[in-house]
Parts: C-alpha cells; structure tokens; sequence
C-alpha cells in the first residue's frame, strides 16, 4: 500500500495543496492525507499556537501512515516544504517533493511588481478581482504578529536539517513566487545530499503553485516523479 502525505503552508489550509491531493485521489488507490495544522483552516485562530505544535501534528500524521502502508511519499508546500525536509530526515519516506519551500522568504523584486499590480488594479477598479488581493488580505488581517515570529522559528530550527536529506527529492518553485525567492530552489538543491534530487522552475507560477497557470505541468512533474519516471531538470 502506499501513503502520501502532504502538507501546507503557514497560514494556509489544505486547499493549498488540494489539485495534488484530489488528483491522487481520483487516479490512483494511495492514502491520501492533507491533514489541516493547529490555528490554520476558516475558523481556527494562530493565537497562542507554537511551531512544536505544526511538528508534532505533520508528525503524527506521518507515524499513521508509516504504521498503515509499505510506501510513503512526503509533499510540502512552502512551510509545509520546511517541515516535509525536517521529516524526511526523521523517518524512512521514499520520496520527498518541496512545492515553494520556505527556508528563504519574501522575494522584494517579485513582491513590488505584486504589490504594482494591486496599485494599478486599484486605481482602475478592479482591487477585489486582484487575485493575490483575494487570497492574502484576509490572511493579514487574521494573523497575529506572535504567529508569524513562530513561522520564523520554524524555519531556523528545521532549515539545518536539510543537510541531512538523503531521500530522493523534486524541487518545485514558481519563478514569480513573490514570497519565496525562486532561486531558494538552487539553495535547497545544494543543501540536500540526496543523490536523486532534480529541480523544476514553473516560469508562470507565483506562490501557490499548485493553483497557478503551470498547474497541469505541476501536477504531472510530481505524480512522474513518485511513480518512478525521470522529470526533466531545468
């Protein structure tokens, strides 16, 4: 049996990940776990939530399905990146695929041209159909300042322990990724000593990247990759 786990970013939900997840779902007999982490999903609240609490629930969900089934593969997406990288170097997985990992954040080049978009969708009208707009504003408003100094002690707490990845890996990074520099890809590329490892630059994907105009060709890279076929680097 095989199990595949896959986790999403910080102040995100499921449906980050939600186009891989239905797509293994319909097309193959894995099970399929995209667990939501405490204080993230529409009702939950990130107040008073610490990152050992992210760990311990990703955790625990991969336990379950290690208990269950005799292949595993892991996916992350962003945060979900830098706690899939920090699990595969605590337990037997068989493959390890980062979406927009987040060991480095915040791209400013690619955020100004953002945040020019929004500018200019503004002063036509046309804010509320912006679609970062849609999906961030919210977010802002939501999370509390203590949630995200929790993120960045995530991140350097995990981020040393991609040294020790030795599970065969695809890297996946949008290159319009406004809060994830694209070329973090490179980085994790070089930390990781994994001597299957490959990297896919999406040229018309921002963040979320299971969502954007490269979509199809993610989903095909990834499910290649678990089912054994060679993804072409870029």
């Amino acid at each position: 049996m095989i199990g595949c786990l896959l986790i999403h970013g910080f102040t995100g939900a499921p449906y980050e990940v939600e186009p891989l997840a239905n797509y293994f779902r319909h097309y193959t007999n894995w099970i399929v776990s995209s667990p939501t982490l405490p204080g993230h999903g529409e009702h939950d609240s990130l107040r008073g939530i610490t990152f050992q609490q992210w760990i311990d629930t990703a955790e625990a969900h991969l336990q379950h399905l290690l208990d269950q089934c005799d292949t595993v593969y892991l996916i992350g997406f962003s945060m979900g990146g830098v706690l899939a990288g920090y699990l595969a170097t605590k337990y037997q997985v068989d493959k390890l695929v980062l979406l927009s990992a987040a060991i480095h954040y915040i791209h400013p080049i690619q955020m100004l041209k953002d945040i020019g978009g929004m500018v200019t969708d503004l002063c036509r009208g046309r804010l509320r159909r912006n679609e970062l707009f849609i999906r961030y504003s919210h977010k802002v408003k939501r999370t509390p300042f203590v949630a995200s100094l929790e993120f960045r002690k995530l991140v350097q707490h995990l981020k040393p322990s991609f040294e020790n990845v030795l599970t065969p890996t695809i890297i996946l990074q949008g290159k319009l990724d406004g809060m994830v520099p694209y070329k973090t890809a490179d980085r994790i590329y070089e930390l990781i000593r994994s001597n299957e490892k490959q990297i896919r630059l999406m040229e018309n994907s921002k963040h979320l990247i299971c969502h954007g105009e490269d979509r199809d060709e993610v989903i095909d890279a990834v499910y290649h990759f678990l089912i054994g076929k060679r993804v072409e680097n870029h």
